[in-house]
């Protein structure tokens, strides 16, 4: 009954795309490699074009991507070189992994949609906790910045599991994630940026004191 439906193939092409970009806003490597996985194993379809992500080669690299990865997140200063390496990575692997799914309408639609909705949604995502990262570093000293890394490689796994698993559902996942990114990422701006110039304010406040005690 669901095969008569018109386009219904694209759509959930879409949902899965979708899905797949959202999981690289949060790691560029961890979906990479469950799509590789999965591909692998035989438990999801690979388009011609994109059959080197089913090829051990692909499933050894990303693996090892994927542990460096998530582990250098946990490492001090480390984390933030990854952060401004994250979004343009994130673009690239989000597009990569939504037109993996569109291989049969052309190479020019195929990857205006894939930069389109697969680059944008996951470097949106990946921009806001790249900003949640930098608010915790200078709220927290870093304390909380590994909290961030759990979250991050948890939404990872999650969305890549649910993009295969259930499209739509990871449709509506990664637009919640976007709403989430865009209305929470201005408030967490806001008070980064507030909690900066109070620091600001009494570092001078305390200059003009030193000044005065000395004169």
């Amino acid at each position: 009954m669901l095969d008569n439906i018109p386009y219904l193939p694209y759509a959930i092409s879409a949902f899965i795309g979708i899905g797949l970009a959202a999981a690289t806003g949060f790691r560029v490597f961890l979906p990479m490699f469950a799509v590789s996985l999965a591909s692998y194993m035989g438990w999801i379809p690979m388009n011609e074009s994109f059959q080197w992500l089913s090829g051990l080669p692909t499933l050894i690299t990303t693996g090892i991507a994927t542990i460096v990865e998530i582990l250098a997140y946990y490492i001090p200063y480390v984390d933030h070189l990854l952060d401004t390496l994250s979004v343009p990575l994130a673009t690239v692997a989000g597009s990569v992994m939504f037109a993996s799914q569109f291989a049969d309408i052309g190479t020019f639609p195929q990857w205006a949609l894939a930069l389109i909705a697969g680059g944008g949604t996951a470097a949106a995502i990946s921009s806001g906790f790249a900003g949640t990262r930098a608010a915790s570093t200078a709220t927290t000293g870093g304390l909380g910045n590994s909290v961030v890394a759990t979250t991050e490689t948890a939404g990872a796994g999650i969305m890549s599991f649910l993009a295969m698993a259930a499209p739509f559902i990871a449709f509506i996942c990664a637009i919640i994630l976007l709403v989430v990114v865009l209305v929470l990422g201005r408030k967490i701006w806001k008070k980064f940026r507030n909690f900066n110039s109070d620091r600001s304010a009494k570092t001078i406040d305390v200059e003009v004191v030193e000044r005065k005690n000395l004169e």
